[in-house]
């Protein structure tokens, strides 16, 4: 008797050894640093993804960072202040023209289009892209890819920025709504939530969409250095794996859920306005439903680039994306 009880208390302690170990391995998650270029309804996805515990199923602890932008969001990553950035992604042929011998290599895709509409001082009941002809326009300032996205589409249109309006550029990105809104312009490029909330309060009319008239583009994506992603694949595939639960998820739930689950991230931003910029940004396809970056939006980023004169040198897909980490998540 006394036998089997000793073979069996030896039994269930080792039974018990083996619990305590997988309960401990899977406690110890492991930190990722995200720093993010701005905080923005447009990023929704992710938000969402650690709002509902994807990163923390995948053994993530995210550490979340705003740099407030391109340039020190790039600064950060490559000072080893961060992981992962989310930047626009002609911020890394930016730093490879400079003669990186470590890269930042695009490996998830986060925005398939612009962010910015174009809003109207007065309601117009019947837009035309010739209605800016001989007005003014307030857009983003020089060298950013709002701004050379806005030139793109106006340029689409038949109307040169620099001949057949007076492009205003001088005025800092924080400062743009509120040169509009105390009298600046005609027209106006904004990000949300601030089109919507001018319209929302009589300021403005948004007329039509940069992102919709300029196709897919990588905008905003996840990046890593080249040494990050040889070191640290493993990571980057769970970080990636939590992100595209959120993309996933965000897609199948109503636009209030998803305002619910994200409000937290936006402070004095009513939850019902949020709701109407993620209807937006979903209406017209702004967000990516998957983590892969196309080699189509990459070229229609270099080519908007060049048309811009802010191409440095052309740069093939696979040299600065890589697709295996969001092919092995989606697999």
């Amino acid at each position: 008797m006394k036998a089997i009880f000793k073979k069996s208390f030896i039994l269930f302690s080792g039974v018990l050894l083996i619990l305590v170990s997988t309960s401990c391995s899977r406690s110890s998650n492991d930190t990722v640093r995200l720093a993010e270029v701005t905080r923005s309804i447009f990023y929704a996805p992710l938000y969402a993804a650690i709002s509902q515990g994807f990163f923390e199923e995948e053994g993530i602890d995210l550490e979340l960072t705003t740099t407030w932008g391109g340039d020190k969001t790039m600064t950060t990553l490559l000072s080893d202040g961060a992981d992962i950035a989310l930047v626009g992604a002609e911020t890394s042929i930016y730093v490879y023209a400079q003669g990186s011998t470590d890269p930042a290599i695009n490996f998830a895709a986060l925005t398939q289009t612009d962010g910015t509409f174009l809003v109207s001082r007065e309601k117009l009941d019947s837009f035309e892209w010739d209605d800016l002809k001989g007005g003014t326009f307030l857009g983003q300032r020089k060298g950013g890819m709002p701004q050379m996205v806005g030139e793109h589409v106006l340029r689409l249109h038949g109307i040169n920025p620099q001949q057949d309006l007076e492009l205003i550029q001088n005025i800092d990105f924080g400062n743009i709504p509120s040169a509009f809104a105390s009298g600046t312009g005609d027209f106006v490029q904004l990000f949300e939530p601030q089109a919507t909330q001018f319209e929302n309060e009589g300021i403005g009319h948004v007329v039509a969409s940069f992102g919709t008239e300029s196709g897919k583009v990588p905008y905003t994506g996840f990046m890593a250095k080249q040494s990050t992603i040889k070191k640290d694949k493993d990571v980057l595939e769970r970080f990636t794996k939590a992100l595209y639960k959120g993309q996933q998820w965000v897609q199948e739930q109503p636009d209030d859920v998803v305002a619910e689950a994200i409000v937290g991230h936006f402070e004095d931003t009513p939850v019902e306005l949020v709701t109407q910029v993620v209807d937006r940004y979903k209406s017209q396809g702004s967000y990516a439903t998957t983590p892969l970056l196309s080699p189509e939006a990459w070229e229609n980023l270099q080519m908007i680039m060049e048309e811009s004169g802010d191409l440095p040198e052309y740069v093939d897909y696979e040299e600065l994306v890589d697709t295996s980490i969001a092919e092995s998540v989606m697999n």
